[in-house]
C-alpha cells in the first residue's frame, strides 16, 4: 500500500495545470495547424544505390473544421495553464497568420 501512495500522487499531479510559458508553447503547434496543414517531402538514396521516398502530412481537426487559429490558441492555454495567454495569438511576433 505504502508504495501505491507515491504512485497514485504523481498520477494525480500529471493532472495539473501545466506552467503558462509551457501551455502556449504546445499550443501555439496546435494553432499552427488550425491555420493550415504542414507536410514534409523526403527524397534520397541509400548506400546500396536504391531510391527512397518519404511524405508526412499532418493535418488538425480544427482545421477541418474551419475554427480561428486565435480561438484554438486560447482555449488550449486556458485548459492546459487554467489561465489565459499571456497575449493574443494575432499578437505574438513569430505568428505568421
Amino acid at each position: 500500500m505504502k508504495r501505491l501512495l507515491p504512485a497514485a500522487l504523481l498520477s494525480l499531479t500529471a493532472c495539473g495545470p501545466i506552467p503558462l510559458a509551457e501551455a502556449e508553447r504546445q499550443c501555439f503547434e496546435r494553432a499552427r495547424l488550425a491555420q493550415q496543414p504542414r507536410g514534409e517531402v523526403s527524397v534520397g538514396a541509400t548506400s546500396a544505390g536504391r531510391a527512397t521516398a518519404g511524405l508526412e502530412v499532418n493535418v488538425s481537426s480544427d482545421f477541418l473544421l474551419g475554427r480561428d487559429p486565435a480561438a484554438v490558441y486560447e482555449s488550449c492555454v486556458m485548459a492546459k495553464a487554467g489561465e489565459p495567454p499571456s497575449r493574443p495569438l494575432y499578437a505574438r511576433p513569430d505568428w505568421k497568420g
